[in-house]
């Protein structure tokens, strides 16, 4: 196992996001952060919090559960739903950016396209992720990247986050014995 980010590095990767959302969407207003249950929800509260910090104002943050939604719920075990949390305001006609932790291949976040279809329209859709680390299967590209990685497949990318796991950091792991 080897730690490719460390605590500091993950809150530089964050802000530096941060700074790249409120650019590209001209500021914080109609933005909704909508995370990717678990770690994904927990990078955006993070997100999100930079943001009011920089803007002076509050971000709506929700979470988008795309358990339902996934491709492989016949191939996996089952796993706990986890509550979809939208915010009051909805998300039609907003600029809505996903945020989850590890970008892989693409099947995530073409679930949570599905599943964020059916809550409403937003006017863009947009993707954060603290690591992508190559291999897509679908034509999915994250418009903020917090370190891109590359691995080899038989290699695990795991981010622990503090809210979650009690440490900040981000290792890979090897699946060879």
């Amino acid at each position: 196992m080897s730690v490719v980010l460390n605590g500091a590095e993950i809150a530089r990767a964050l802000k530096r996001i941060s700074h790249e959302i409120l650019e590209r969407n001209h500021g914080s207003s109609d933005l909704i952060l909508l995370g990717i249950p678990t770690r994904g929800v927990a990078i955006a509260e993070q997100i999100a919090s930079d943001i009011s910090g920089i803007e002076n104002s509050e971000i709506e943050c929700g979470t988008l559960d795309i358990t339902m939604y996934r491709d492989d719920l016949r191939l996996k075990p089952p796993r706990n739903l986890f509550p979809t949390r939208i915010p009051a305001s909805g998300i039609d006609g907003k600029n809505v950016v996903l945020v989850d932790d590890v970008l892989y291949s693409g099947r995530t976040i073409r679930a949570a396209l599905d599943a964020l279809n059916e809550i409403g329209r937003p006017r863009t859709v947009q993707l954060a992720v603290l690591i992508d680390r190559g291999h897509r299967e679908l034509p999915i590209r994250a418009d903020y990247v917090g370190k891109n990685i590359p691995t080899s497949k038989n290699e695990n990318v795991k981010v622990h986050i503090s809210s979650v796991d009690g440490i900040d950091e981000v290792t890979i792991e090897s699946d060879l014995k």
